[in-house]
């Protein structure tokens, strides 16, 4: 699975590309997209969640006070992941960024979306390999694990417990937890990119 991350203050701009790559039909495989508006959780996000791809439109963040104080660490923490920035209007150049920065593309926001999914597949090609970690650990717990498979399953929340012999306050906290570590914006995020059967 392929974690893509897009940053952008437009909430139908994030939510929008998350549907697209989800559903459009035109990558193979699936992707986790987890989108952010905040550059500096942004930065934190890159440092740990480690995304294969950014997708970024920095247009709103240059009107910050001090919007090179956000915009260089979120560059820094990108290090060798493939960055297409969006480059959305006024005065504002995003190639700019390119010349002092690794950028794979720069693409208008008014592309089409064929033009984007190209530049997707282009950009996936080129990242380079992660090493594999000799140990990993798990991002959930194997409870947390279970919760989820069974909230999947569309059980609720006293039939989660009495499966798994805890309170329903505690399938509750599970819950929580799992949508904090996943990145999920609310408790119906894990039923939005599943495909109709």
């Amino acid at each position: 699975m392929l974690k893509i991350l897009v940053i952008d203050r437009c909430h139908f701009t994030r939510t929008g590309i998350e549907a697209w790559l989800n559903h459009s039909g035109l990558f193979n495989g699936s992707f986790l997209v987890s989108g952010l508006n905040n550059l500096l959780l942004a930065k934190e996000h890159i440092l740990q969640w480690k995304p294969h791809l950014i997708i970024a439109d920095l247009y709103s963040f240059l009107n910050d006070s001090h919007p090179f104080q956000s915009i260089d660490p979120f560059f820094m923490a990108c290090g060798m992941a493939p960055l297409i920035l969006l480059q959305s209007g006024g005065e504002y150049r995003a190639s700019a960024f390119s010349s002092r920065y690794s950028v794979h593309t720069v693409l208008s926001k008014k592309a089409t979306l064929y033009a984007l999914s190209k530049t997707i597949h282009a950009a996936l090609r080129v990242r380079p390999l992660l090493e594999t970690p000799k140990t990993a650990t798990s991002l959930l717990t194997p409870q947390e694990e279970k919760v989820l498979t069974m909230w999947m399953e569309g059980a609720g929340n006293n039939a989660i417990a009495s499966a798994l012999g805890i309170h329903g306050k505690t399938v509750y906290t599970y819950k929580r937890n799992i949508r904090m570590k996943l990145h999920m914006d609310n408790r119906y995020s894990p039923f939005l990119s599943l495909p109709e059967r």
